[in-house]
């Protein structure tokens, strides 16, 4: 595999609160369910949330093998481990077995996938250049890319209209996850293309962005980083 690191030392990419995602090899559907690990003693055991789907936890029993995968420092790892135990009090965790080497990936920073998807895009105030109504604030397009740091946009409207350093908040959806309000975009780059306007913006989490989840919680953060993790995938997985 192109890029492909073996690591021997998996503690050294760990630490508390990270946002994984956890697959079953052997459920044969694919389905990835998103957790965070709680904890871990190297050579041992790591802890981490045991995922519900559809309210109910999913089905853990001792010995069942999963994929974890996540992204660290910009970085895609992944390795295999197996279900030592699974309980449900007095909280819902899952205890993995803790790997003997990983697999690490180096991604784009934050590595962008191709999405298809309306956006919203407000226009903040002081970057208005005249005073239009609510309805002419809001300017919409479409999604061509998207990463935990930015995404690219494509509008129908005047290349002139925007400018680098321009602060604008973004509304589209995250599929399968949930849908993103008054995210900060920055302006980075604009050109004009014969589709189009096409917009390069990068996010910033100001804590006044929210999202409105189907499924586990988290930050609009943490649900980007997923949303990115779930397009990739190791040729070994």
């Amino acid at each position: 595999m192109n890029d492909l690191i073996v690591h021997r030392h998996p503690a050294s990419f760990l630490e508390v609160g990270l946002s994984l995602q956890l697959t079953l090899p052997d459920e044969g559907t694919g389905a990835q369910y998103g957790a965070s690990v709680l904890g871990w003693k190297p050579r041992s055991w790591i802890v981490c949330e045991w995922p519900f789907h559809f309210g109910q936890p999913i089905s853990c029993a001792a010995g069942t093998a999963c994929l974890l995968r996540y992204i660290y420092k910009g970085n895609m790892i992944g390795y295999r481990t197996e279900v030592l135990h699974a309980q449900l009090q007095p909280f819902p965790f899952l205890l993995l077995a803790f790997p003997g080497t990983l697999e690490e990936v180096p991604l784009r920073k934050h590595g962008r996938v191709a999405a298809q998807e309306p956006v919203i895009l407000l226009q903040v105030e002081q970057h208005r250049r005249q005073q239009p109504s609510d309805d002419q604030s809001r300017i919409g397009g479409l999604l061509r890319d998207l990463s935990a740091s930015g995404c690219a946009v494509l509008l129908r409207r005047p290349v002139q209209d925007f400018v680098p350093g321009m602060v604008l908040r973004a509304e589209f959806e995250i599929v399968g996850t949930g849908h993103v309000n008054n995210l900060t975009g920055v302006v980075r780059n604009v050109s004009m293309q014969a589709d189009g306007t096409h917009l390069g913006l990068e996010f910033q989490f100001d804590g006044k962005e929210t999202i409105e989840y189907r499924g586990w919680g988290g930050s609009v953060k943490k649900a980007l980083e997923a949303f990115v993790l779930q397009k990739h995938s190791f040729e070994s997985a």
